[in-house]
């Protein structure tokens, strides 16, 4: 785990599986018992980091604004994921949805707060927290070489779109 930690921290999501074999003092085919494809060591990596968030959203759960919980919890997705190399592009191309994937806990961790959100008439019915985080992952990506300020502009600036117009 060591070993693929710093060589995604270099390299990203791309990083060579044979030189983090190689860095871990393992042949190929060990590596790929453990973890039979990219994706699944990616999960490994990014759980603790994920984690992190998922706490975050607990903590914001009950937050007395609910569009302020949501935004400043997807803003801190956004900061995580600029600043975690190989993150955003681990979660926007890893395989769909599902259960027990990092994607899965982070769409579950942020479902009460886009929901509170809804219902207080604040943010578009329309709005899946998957979307959300596929949009604040794509910016993550996209902001990655400019940083964390220039992931919090674009999120700020993309929220603006689903928001519910008053008046």
């Amino acid at each position: 785990m060591s070993a693929a930690s710093e060589a995604i921290a270099q390299d990203g999501a791309e990083a060579s599986l044979e030189a983090i074999a190689r860095s871990a003092g393992v042949g190929s085919a060990t590596l790929h018992r453990h973890f039979p494809s990219r994706w699944s060591l990616m999960e490994a990596v990014f759980a603790e980091r994920v984690g992190c968030l998922i706490d975050r959203a607990e903590e914001l759960r009950d937050a007395p604004e609910p569009l302020d919980a949501l935004v400043r919890w997807l803003r801190e997705v956004a900061a995580y994921a600029t600043t975690t190399r190989g993150l955003a592009a681990a979660l926007l191309n890893g395989p769909p949805a599902e259960s027990g994937t990092c994607q899965a806990h982070l769409i579950a961790a942020g479902e009460p707060l886009v929901r509170r959100a809804v219902e207080a008439g604040l943010v578009r019915g329309d709005v899946a927290t998957a979307d959300l985080l596929t949009l604040v992952n794509a910016i993550s990506l996209a902001a990655q070489q400019a940083g964390p300020e220039e992931a919090e502009r674009l999120v700020t600036l993309v929220l603006e779109g689903v928001l519910v117009r008053q008046g």
